[in-house]
This record gives structure tokens, C-alpha cells and sequence, in this order.
């Protein structure tokens, strides 16, 4: 308790200090640690040594907040979104941590103006400087103050303030659109086929489609209902559409008509003993 008043008083006495104000305007809430901080937006291109020879700058606090920022991402998505499964929060929480993303947000919050990096490096080219600071800034909370204040601060100033969290999870599910627009780019004619309805008890069916494209069987998926198994059938198909660098060859091959020879040589199999498939029957 008395450790806690006296970090009270040191803080007070420091508000009016301008690095903790400039960070407060960043944060909303007054560092404790301010080296932690000022560490976090120092560019490695202006590097200090210690007295060992080491040179400091925000790498090993990026490296740190990238962890932390990810794990509570995580845990945002995983309480907001208890129906969706592994592969929605894993895709939706690679878009809000990508490095544009971070770019953005560090914009957004004021922090690229309290980065320090040397004249020579181009800000306006090497945007990703923002990002890393960012992820530097998470790690140094975490230092400063540990994990849930990272969560409130992540929650309250970033999250609620600069992420459209249904938007993004909106553009994560809807693979079907996404696959549509890939197919009336190439001219590709689309189906989603249903194949098979199972009632697996009196309330739930499990459904199975098959895309085709370009009359062509490409890949199947299933679901609970047939939006769900129509998105994983098309999440699927885009994933190969990534993958697979000849995709849009094979698609453009076309389906092989059987020939003369292998017609006869079929209706020669089935035909009675003793009748030529060339006879008449009456």
C-alpha cells in the first residue's frame, strides 16, 4: 500500500513533465516507467549504446508486443465470437495485426509523431516504422504496467475507437462474394451444387456442396446449413485458387468428349453374345 501512494506521488509530480504528457496524449494514461516508452519510438537508425557496447533501440520491445498484441486480439475475438471456429478468428485477427493495419492504427493514436528515426531513412516510404512502434508501445505497457492494462488500453484506444470489428469479420466470411468476383473476372461460369442433406438429429442437418467451375468439379464443402457449407466450399476453393500456380490452366482445359473408338469399343462390351452392335434389333 505504501509502495502504491508513493508511485501515486511520483506520478503526480511528473504529469506536467512534457515526455509523460506527450505519451498521455497517446495512451490516455500517464506512464510510470517513461523509459520504457521513450525506448519504444526510437528507430533503430538512431540507436544509443550502453556502457557494454549494446545498441538500444525498439526491436526487442517490437518483438515483445507483437506477442502481447496478439494474444489479446485473440482473446477480443475469441469472446466476441463464440460461435466461429478456428480458421475465422485465426484469418480475422491476421488482418487486424497485418503490418498496414498497425501502420494505420499507429497513425490514428498520434504516435508517428513522437517516433524518433534519423533524416536519412524516408518515413513516408518505410510506413512500416509506425507499425513496429506500435507493437514497441504495447510491449512497453506490458513492461510498465502488465498485461491487463495492455488489454484495456488495446480495447478502449485502439479496438472500439479505430477497428470496425463486424467489417472485418464480414469481409473474413464472405468467401462466396470474394470467390464470384474471381470468376466473373476470368469469365468462368459459377455453380454451387448441393450433393447430399443429412439429418443428423431432429433439429440439425448437415449439408455437403460442390463447386463447380467452368463445369468442372473443383472442391466440396460442408456445413450446418447451406450459407455455411457454401462459404467453407468457397473458402476452400480460394485457397486453392492461392496455392495452385497452374489453377486457371486447369480450369481452361476442357472436358474430354469420349471418341468414336472409345464409344464402339463400350457399346462392344455391353452387347449381347453373338449380335453385332451394328445390327438392327427390331
Amino acid at each position: 500500500m505504501i509502495k502504491y501512494i508513493f508511485q501515486k506521488i511520483r506520478l503526480i509530480s511528473n504529469y506536467r513533465k512534457e515526455p509523460y504528457f506527450l505519451f498521455y496524449n497517446v495512451l490516455g494514461f500517464y506512464p510510470d516507467k517513461i523509459a520504457y516508452y521513450q525506448l519504444a519510438v526510437r528507430h533503430k537508425s538512431v540507436s544509443i549504446s550502453t556502457d557494454e557496447g549494446h545498441l538500444l533501440s525498439n526491436e526487442r520491445l517490437e518483438f515483445l508486443g507483437d506477442a502481447v498484441l496478439g494474444s489479446v486480439v485473440t482473446d477480443i475475438l475469441y469472446h466476441k465470437y463464440t460461435d466461429q471456429r478456428e480458421g475465422f478468428l485465426t484469418n480475422t485477427r491476421s488482418k487486424i495485426v497485418k503490418r498496414d493495419a498497425l501502420n494505420l492504427l499507429a497513425l490514428n493514436i498520434g504516435l508517428d509523431k513522437l517516433v524518433r528515426v534519423t533524416k536519412y531513412v524516408n518515413k513516408n516510404t518505410n510506413n512500416n516504422i509506425y507499425g513496429n512502434a506500435l507493437e514497441a508501445l504495447v510491449g512497453a505497457i506490458y513492461l510498465d504496467f502488465g498485461y491487463k492494462k495492455c488489454k484495456l488500453f488495446i480495447e478502449n484506444c485502439i479496438a472500439k475507437k479505430y477497428i470496425d470489428l463486424e467489417k472485418v469479420a464480414e469481409d473474413e466470411v464472405n468467401f462466396k462474394s470474394k470467390l464470384i468476383e474471381w470468376c466473373q473476372k476470368y469469365h468462368f461460369p459459377l455453380e454451387f451444387v448441393l450433393i447430399n442433406d443429412t439429418l443428423i438429429n431432429a433439429n440439425k442437418h448437415k449439408f455437403q456442396i460442390r463447386v463447380l467451375m467452368n463445369q468442372k468439379e473443383i472442391c466440396e464443402g460442408v456445413g450446418s446449413s447451406k450459407k455455411e457449407s457454401q462459404q467453407n466450399a468457397a473458402n476452400l476453393a480460394l485457397q486453392m485458387i492461392e496455392s495452385q500456380a497452374d489453377f486457371i490452366q486447369n480450369i481452361l482445359l476442357k472436358v474430354e468428349e469420349p471418341t468414336i473408338e472409345i464409344i464402339e469399343e463400350a457399346t462392344e462390351e455391353i452387347a449381347p453374345e453373338g449380335i453385332s452392335p451394328d445390327t438392327e434389333l427390331n
